[in-house]
């Protein structure tokens, strides 16, 4: 569905963030994409939304495919048309606006046909939406909020969701609520996700592939549950192994085996 082909970005025309970066996501599948902070995993859903502008950032080298159509020199309105939304970092909700006019504004770019049974799906998916849809999503809580921005997704139909941290500021037992949601969508709704999240234990558990950068590159990819048994990724990002010293600890990228 979705195929990512040597992708560099650049910031500012000096910044170069993404080196050559290459992805691929299947119709109907979860896919992760994990790294440490500053990895480029923001920039990489940025450059495949269009959303890179905004930013001061440009796809410098590189070509991003959807369902065989070439999409990184379209605009991002274009690139919503054509089935891909992005859920942003930081639960991004129109705060002025209420529940409801948030999800009218998802569906922008849609035929009004579909606005009532996407309206519904997301009321189906979120009960919580539907009880407060007049109230102003600024004074929701951030469950809330985020749990709004994933159904403002929704309403635009897509088939491609890049959801950016979507656990970030929210309680464990919110973070597995939102991830049931996000496997549901997956299983119920055949909605292709590149799931971009620190909690890694989390993410792997629910994606079916897995990619993890380190300064621009994608240098480990496999199943998930084979990079669930790797010793690397059990110890730099699932907290598992060993315990070491502050030293090793703090020239841990020099252990890594992918960077040997």
């Amino acid at each position: 569905m979705l195929k990512v082909n040597n992708l560099e970005v650049v910031y500012n025309d000096v910044i170069l963030v993404l080196k050559g970066l290459s992805l691929s996501v299947k119709e109907s599948s979860i896919v992760a994409l994990l790294g440490s902070n500053g990895a480029g995993k923001s920039t990489t859903l940025k450059a495949i939304s269009g959303l890179l502008r905004p930013d001061n950032g440009e796809i410098t080298d590189g070509e991003i495919f959807f369902n065989e159509v070439r999409i990184d020199k379209k605009d991002a309105a274009e690139i919503v048309k054509l089935g891909i939304f992005q859920v942003m970092e930081g639960r991004r909700v129109f705060k002025d606006l209420t529940v409801e006019e948030n999800l009218i504004a998802g569906a922008y770019t849609q035929k009004s046909s579909n606005f009532k049974s996407n309206l519904e799906k997301v009321y189906t998916y979120f009960p919580r939406l539907k009880e407060r849809r007049k109230q102003l999503a600024g004074f929701m809580s951030g469950g809330e909020q985020q749990m709004l921005a994933i159904g403002r997704a929704l309403m635009a139909s897509p088939k491609l969701i890049l959801m950016d941290e979507p656990s970030l500021g929210l309680s464990p037992v919110l973070v597995k609520e939102i991830f049931k949601i996000i496997e549901k969508l997956n299983k119920e709704d055949n909605t292709a996700i590149l799931l971009v999240e620190q909690n890694a234990n989390m993410a792997l558990s629910v994606a079916d592939y897995g990619y993890i950068m380190e300064n621009g590159k994608i240098v480990l990819e496999g199943k998930s549950e084979e990079l669930m048994e790797n010793d690397d990724v059990k110890e730099f990002y699932l907290g598992i192994g060993s315990k070491k010293s502050f030293k090793d600890v703090k020239h841990y990228r020099r252990r890594k085996r992918w960077l040997s």
